[in-house]
């Protein structure tokens, strides 16, 4: 397969299932105790839904199992109609490049290029998230989420991301993950960094962009005094039968 796309689904999944569909899932690493032991877990389409815990309770390795970075020992995870333990590693690449946008705890940026050609990578790699930007310029819609993200200085737009803050670094992220609009955001800690004034900023213009593109959103933190924000809030101890260990 050369790139997955909404018209090509091997998962055969109908546009009435579930956003995330996970059932029967088990993970540990290598021959490990294991670590999550979910029974089932589901999010719908469109849902903005808040998954909390503490630090180093799995929290993290179930989004990298939802974004098929990382495999079930025992059974499915299910995302946007795709098994995704029926792909390869290339076709997992492919589904996550096309439908999924990810703000990762660490960022994952790109340290020699510029904050704005950071942002455009999902334009340069998926073919689906360059059309869904309804015929802007992928450089004026980069521009116009970095705007605002309070990151509309022309002097910081060709800075090398190694030059910003950390706080900048998170917001280039988000808008890395935003652009394209993709069918789903999987977000790891994102507001970690960031300042009140700032984090009310941010989550204003996430909850805003999923909405208008019809966007699912699994956000991850350990804060909750964000659940009012979200459609329903998931506490992981509540639906992990595995013992609550160190997992990240």
């Amino acid at each position: 397969m050369g790139s997955a796309s909404s018209n090509d689904n091997p998962g055969g999944g109908s546009a009435l299932a579930p956003a995330i569909e996970v059932r029967d899932l088990e993970f540990g690493w290598s021959n490990s105790v294991t670590l999550l032991s979910i029974h089932a877990f589901d999010v719908a389409p469109r849902e903005r839904v808040l998954l909390h815990g503490p630090s180093g309770s799995g929290k993290s390795t179930l989004l990298g199992l939802i974004g098929g970075v990382l495999e079930a020992r025992k059974g499915s995870v299910r995302v946007l109609g795709w098994d995704l333990g029926t792909l390869s590693g290339s076709q997992r690449d492919a589904f996550r490049a096309e439908h999924v946008g990810f703000i990762f705890q660490m960022f994952n940026l790109i340290p020699y290029l510029s904050m704005l050609e950071n942002v455009l990578l999902p334009a340069l790699f998926s073919r689906a998230r360059r059309a869904r930007i309804a015929g802007a310029a992928a450089r004026a819609e980069g521009r116009r989420l970095l705007r605002a993200l309070g990151l509309a200085s022309e002097s910081l737009l060709n800075r090398p991301v190694t030059q910003l803050s950390i706080g900048q670094q998170q917001r280039v992220a988000a808008a890395r993950a935003l652009l394209g609009r993709p069918d789903l955001i999987v977000a790891d800690e994102p507001t970690s960094a960031l300042d009140f004034d700032t984090r009310a900023g941010f989550l204003e213009l996430l909850m805003r962009e999923c909405a208008s593109a019809g966007t699912t959103l699994l956000f991850v933190s350990h804060d909750t005094s964000l659940r009012p924000l979200f459609d329903r809030s998931v506490a992981l101890r509540e639906i992990n039968a595995a013992s609550a260990e160190e997992v990240h």
